[in-house]
């Protein structure tokens, strides 16, 4: 059977994995929220339906029929995970799937005070939006008796196009004075190298932690891509005064270090970009060899 991927929830990250997926011959297809993006994506050849919890795959068990990769990027909400709440039955008839990916969080584990986790660590969550996923894990974990599941903590995303660049020329971004606060950040482009690492060696049950080598300060990150810039950084704002969305300000809440050993020993994974200083400059060097704009607007 020749390989195919269906994606739940064909956003920044699945995409991108889609796309080299795609580049190696993969059939692709899957799901979005969107018409526009729906669009979009039928232009770059991937064949979407529309999906969210008030619009379930009305064909789900035929449509997914010989796929042999299935991942899950939909987040769960306050009722719970989507896609297995809609169509858990649905996947689980598909005994031909050869691996299954579920996108989770390293919010998972919560607060640490700066201490470091791993895999092994007690999920302990601080958030509603922690608690859901740690939900949403366990469903996929059930789902997992009868079909090879594998768990993926992500930490914070960035890459083209989602990164403190954008930020800083949007003059969105903030430097956030909250002493002692780190956390772990991952480029996409090693999501989809351990994706597909994974894929290629499979291991039902698995769970891992996708990060970089070096948590580091929010601010550190801000201040360290306005130099890239030639701009000048942002004043220090402290966490109390900050105007943050409800999701932004819940990285604040939580402070830890996140161990990638595991992808390294059981996956063989060399990460292309081990800190936020070899991804930012990475970054900036493809837009200046596009002839994007390399400095903040004025």
């Amino acid at each position: 059977m020749s390989p195919s991927l269906f994606c739940f929830g064909l956003g920044y990250t699945a995409l991108a994995l889609a796309r080299r997926l795609q580049a190696e011959g993969w059939r692709i297809a899957g799901t979005c929220r969107e018409a526009g993006r729906q669009e979009e994506l039928a232009r770059l050849g991937i064949a979407a339906r529309l999906f969210d919890r008030d619009r379930p795959l009305a064909d789900a068990r035929s449509l997914l029929a010989g796929f042999t990769h299935l991942l899950s990027s939909v987040p769960p909400d306050e009722a719970g995970d989507p896609v297995l709440d809609l169509h858990g039955p649905d996947i689980t008839s598909r005994s031909e799937l050869a691996w299954i990916g579920y996108l989770s969080t390293t919010g998972v584990y919560g607060d640490r005070q700066g201490g470091w986790v791993d895999e092994e660590s007690a999920l302990r969550p601080t958030g509603e939006r922690g608690r859901r996923r740690v939900a949403a894990e366990a469903g996929w974990r059930a789902l997992g008796q009868r079909l090879p599941v594998h768990i993926f903590r992500l930490a914070g995303i960035y890459g083209p196009g989602r990164s403190a660049f954008d930020a800083l020329r949007a003059r969105r971004a903030q430097r956030i004075e909250k002493s002692g606060h780190v956390f772990s950040r991952i480029h996409v482009a090693d999501i989809v190298q351990v994706l597909h690492a994974s894929m290629a060696r499979p291991r039902a049950g698995a769970i891992y932690n996708l990060c970089d080598d070096d948590p580091a300060a929010p601010a550190d990150v801000i201040a360290h891509a306005a130099a890239l810039l030639g701009v000048a950084p942002p004043p220090l704002v402290p966490l109390a005064e900050a105007k943050l969305s409800e999701m932004a300000r819940s990285f604040y809440d939580d402070n830890k270090r996140v161990r990638n050993d595991r992808i390294k020993q059981e996956l063989g994974v060399r990460l292309t970009y081990p800190d936020y200083r070899a991804g930012l400059a990475a970054i900036l060097a493809a837009e200046k060899a596009r002839g994007s704009s390399a400095v903040a607007p004025s």
